[in-house]
């Protein structure tokens, strides 16, 4: 029987291994993506956090519209596709409310949230479009990632290294966290969802690479 700490770490460390070109390229282009974080927000992990939630929020948002269409277009059952990726959306956009409270980001990193967001909008429909079971293995990739920035997050602020403030009000109140709740319970809970979501995402791949649709 595994103890509750090797549970944990199984499903943090949970990787699909890709099996297919499609799979490698969107693998190869979320690390470069990693790469680039890294050199720009080093170890400012609220300021990255801020701008990852920009573009984690776009995916939702995107597939779920794409789905409405094909549904009503096909006039068939989203075997609930729509409502989890709409959900994903809002739940990604509340991460993001939440850490604008925590880093305050300046008026230039506000700017590059607006562009992020342009253009991760304008390339993730057209690949969704295109390639819809693409589309949601960038997204498993990307929530791995962050999955992963999220633990280094938790380190620093074990460590003393980020200070362990209290949890703005906007996140206790949507994840119904006690009054005395800290920046380390945000990070935990937005983990948690991160985790789920790239489960979610590799899950409606796998549906589409069996030729299955929502």
């Amino acid at each position: 029987m595994k103890h509750s700490h090797d549970f944990q770490s199984d499903i943090l460390h949970v990787h699909h291994v890709p099996n297919s070109i499609p799979d490698r390229v969107a693998l190869r282009v979320v690390k470069s993506m990693r790469f680039f974080a890294d050199r720009f927000f080093a170890k400012r992990y609220g300021h990255r956090a801020v701008v990852l939630e920009t573009v984690a929020a776009v995916p939702g948002m995107v597939g779920g519209l794409l789905q409405h269409l094909g549904a009503i277009r096909h006039i068939r059952d989203d075997q609930g596709w729509i409502k989890e990726l709409i959900d994903e959306a809002d739940n990604e956009r509340m991460h993001l409310m939440t850490f604008i409270k925590i880093a305050e980001p300046s008026r230039f990193e506000r700017f590059l949230i607006m562009v992020a967001q342009l253009i991760f909008y304008n390339l993730y429909f057209f690949l969704y479009l295109l390639a819809p079971k693409t589309a949601h293995r960038v997204v498993g990739y990307l929530e791995e990632e962050a999955v992963v920035s999220y633990t280094h997050y938790l380190a620093e602020i074990d460590a003393g290294r980020v200070e362990n403030v209290a949890a703005p009000q906007i996140a206790i109140k949507y994840w119904n966290l006690p009054a005395s709740a800290r920046l380390r319970d945000v990070v935990l809970v937005v983990r948690a969802d991160e985790a789920h979501h790239r489960d979610t995402n590799h899950h409606f791949a796998n549906q589409l690479a069996k030729g299955v649709r929502a």
